[in-house]
């Protein structure tokens, strides 16, 4: 069995997060409360992490663990639970990280491209994967956005 599509998907989704955790776990605990509409940055980095189990057990076949609970699967609205601890947000974002990395390792190579019929649809893992990494790459622009705004904002109070 050849590892070339799980090494080179590796490769490119470590990068991505190994990226946002970094700018997620440095932030300010009080960055979670930053808004824009209904949805804060606490909310995007757990919704994240929850999208991650989804297509772990969606496009890779393994399952959401029995003690997770999806908090945000209804979107903002149907959320109850305000994510203010990073500490908390970050072990579950590693979690989730590792629970896909274990799910990507575990498929055969030849899955890697056969399509998968989702809540979301039919694609391949890889495509999955690359639905995945923008979905990350969209939330880490708007948190960045959101930490722009309030922070240019404070400075402008300050001075």
């Amino acid at each position: 069995m050849s590892f070339m599509t799980y090494s080179t998907a590796l490769t490119l989704w470590l990068t991505i997060q190994e990226r946002f955790h970094k700018t997620a776990k440095s932030m300010p605990e009080q960055d979670l409360h930053l808004s824009m509409n209904t949805v804060s940055i606490g909310y995007m980095l757990r919704h994240s992490a929850e999208v991650e189990y989804m297509f772990a057990e969606w496009f890779f076949g393994k399952s959401i663990p029995a003690d997770i609970e999806l908090l945000t699967k209804h979107g903002p609205a149907g959320t109850k639970v305000v994510f203010t601890n990073l500490q908390e947000l970050a072990d579950f974002m590693t979690a989730s990280n590792q629970h896909l990395i274990d799910a990507m390792r575990d498929l055969p190579e030849e899955a890697w491209h056969k399509p998968v019929e989702t809540p979301l649809g039919s694609s391949t893992p890889l495509e999955a994967l690359g639905r995945l990494m923008y979905h990350t790459g969209i939330h880490a622009g708007q948190i960045s956005q959101m930490q722009k705004s309030f922070h240019t904002k404070e400075k402008e109070l300050t001075h």
